[in-house]
């Protein structure tokens, strides 16, 4: 009898873990303001499954606990890394390919990873609140010589958004000239946070002139609470932009979660992505009024996931030497 109900259990155990999927992303995504909730119920109506999210902090956390998990990780789908993660992910050797068909993707760059597919896509840029600051910076140049402007920004070792401003200031000045750049920033830095939710938290509560964010953040202040304050400064130099992709591990159901992959890209998930993750959609979908009155900017050139690879432990240091006084 025993041996029985151990073989029942197995069943039923395999039956569930088939149509279920734990899905690792951060926790902005899952939050109840985020597109998480949502897409859940959505996806849910169409699979007869369970999606089971794990928000973690931030792209670079999901990057950290797949090291630590590798082969043993619990995920089925990783959803928040973004395209300058990819090199170190494809070393885990867990990710299977997609095989999705990515003809109608609507990028301002060309995409062929075969692991990974973009789900959304920003520029970064510094917001400000237009009623406190009458002359926000028009460049690089001016936000690093102004000495009265105060900001935050996030931690390039722990955060996305805080790689991207070292990929963006190591893109507009090379290498040569970054650090002096950096340390011109640490005069007018109020915090440098673990996450972007710290760093926009304290900037909304009057702690800093200017946040590290995206072009796409006033769209949430003017869609979601009707507040036309906020904007982003638009940089003659240009933005650096980020791609966050979601990828399928190799031990997960391949049929569901492809079939949640192919859901992320319908133009209602991509809808409720942009209106809740606040950045642009990467098909073609409805967006609110808000989406056009955001800056349209000029993309800096991105560096390759291999570039940032390579480089990235030394700029961390140049970083480092630069805000340690």
């Amino acid at each position: 009898m025993r041996a029985i109900l151990v073989v029942l259990l197995s069943v039923f155990s395999f039956l569930a873990s088939a149509n279920s999927l734990t899905v690792y992303t951060y926790q902005s995504f899952v939050s109840e303001w985020g597109p998480g909730p949502k897409l859940q119920a959505s996806f849910e109506k169409q699979c007869n499954c369970q999606l089971k999210w794990v928000g973690l902090d931030d792209g670079v956390s999901i990057l950290n606990r797949l090291k630590l998990e590798r082969t043993k990780t619990k995920a089925d789908v990783v959803v928040g890394l973004d395209q300058n993660l990819l090199v170190e992910a494809n070393k885990l050797g867990v990710f299977a390919n997609h095989e999705q068909d990515l003809s109608g993707l609507k990028l301002p760059m060309t995409w062929k990873n075969p692991q990974f597919i973009p789900y959304d896509y920003g520029f970064f840029a510094f917001i400000y609140n237009q009623e406190q600051l009458k002359q926000p910076p028009q460049s690089f140049a001016e936000l690093v010589s102004d000495k009265k402007l105060r900001i935050i920004y996030q931690d390039p070792r722990t955060s996305t958004p805080g790689q991207g401003l070292m990929l963006w200031l190591n893109a507009v000045y090379g290498s040569e000239t970054t650090q002096l750049k950096w340390q011109q920033l640490a005069d007018k830095t109020v915090t440098v946070t673990k996450g972007w939710t710290e760093a926009y938290g304290l900037f909304l509560k009057g702690e800093a002139d200017l946040v590290l964010s995206y072009t796409t953040s006033p769209a949430y202040h003017e869609v979601a609470e009707q507040d036309t304050r906020y904007k982003a400064a638009q940089f003659k130099e240009g933005h650096y932009p980020q791609v966050e992709v979601v990828g399928i591990i190799k031990r997960a159901q391949q049929k569901l979660a492809r079939q949640f992959l192919q859901f992320l890209l319908t133009p209602a998930a991509q809808q409720q992505i942009a209106t809740h993750n606040w950045m642009l959609p990467v098909v073609e979908t409805v967006l609110p009024e808000g989406f056009n009155n955001i800056i349209k900017p000029k993309m800096v050139d991105p560096f390759t996931a291999e570039e940032v690879s390579k480089n990235r432990k030394q700029w961390i240091k140049q970083w480092r030497q630069a805000v340690v006084k």
